[in-house]
């Protein structure tokens, strides 16, 4: 990780920022932990850098979710579900669950879609997004500054990777699962061959038809 901020500088921060734009909470913490154990990342540019990218992802999603509803979600594994607990959040939580929706997991790569089918406001969740995606920056770029402080640069490396292992295998049992569940859904869907028992029965033989006499 320190690798690719001395190899390219101040691009890096904007990878960074494209990371976050489609969530990166584990490579924040990294390059927080990184930057404190090698002092190559500035961690107030890494903040500022996260909090512009997720500030972005998140308004647009909002912007495809106010412009076409619940079909921009339809290539999300299990959409339909995540968005309804999404829905419920927002009705009853409102400006709370704005502020702290990128903290819930199973909600959260649906939730600002969600604002923006319900109706909201843009401008209100603007600038209700861009608090929250500073306190989503601020907290994992803070846990992997502290933790090198608190546990050691060895310790807190062998954490992270024991993290990045957990999550490399939480997605591919998803992945796994939703392969599962695409195949079991074609197998439904496919007509199923007819069974024995549902062919019609052989015509019976005329009796009246005389029977013919075979030459020996």
């Amino acid at each position: 990780m320190a690798e690719f901020w001395a190899d390219w500088g101040m691009l890096a921060y904007l990878a960074a920022a494209a990371w976050a734009f489609f969530e990166g909470e584990t490579f924040v913490i990294l390059a927080a932990a990184a930057g404190q154990a090698t002092g190559l990342i500035d961690p107030w540019l890494l903040m500022l850098s996260v909090w512009f990218g997720s500030f972005l992802g998140d308004q647009l999603w909002f912007t495809l979710g106010q412009r076409y509803g619940a079909k921009a979600l339809r290539r999300i594994p299990g959409a339909e579900k995540r968005l309804a607990t999404a829905m419920g959040f927002l009705e009853r939580y409102g400006t709370l669950f704005v502020l702290t929706f990128r903290f819930v997991y199973g909600v959260r790569n649906v939730a600002s879609a969600a604002c923006g089918i319900a109706g909201m406001k843009r401008s209100r969740f603007a600038f209700l997004n861009f608090i929250a995606a500073g306190l989503w920056a601020s907290s994992f770029v803070a846990a992997g500054w502290f933790a090198v402080a608190w546990l050691g640069e060895e310790n807190t490396m062998h954490a992270l990777a024991g993290i990045g292992v957990l999550v490399v295998l939480f997605l591919a049992w998803k992945l796994i699962s939703h392969w599962r569940r695409r195949a079991s859904a074609a197998a439904e869907a496919a007509p199923a061959a007819p069974r024995a028992a549902d062919l019609p029965p052989p015509p019976a033989p005329d009796a009246k038809q005389p029977l013919k006499r075979v030459a020996v």
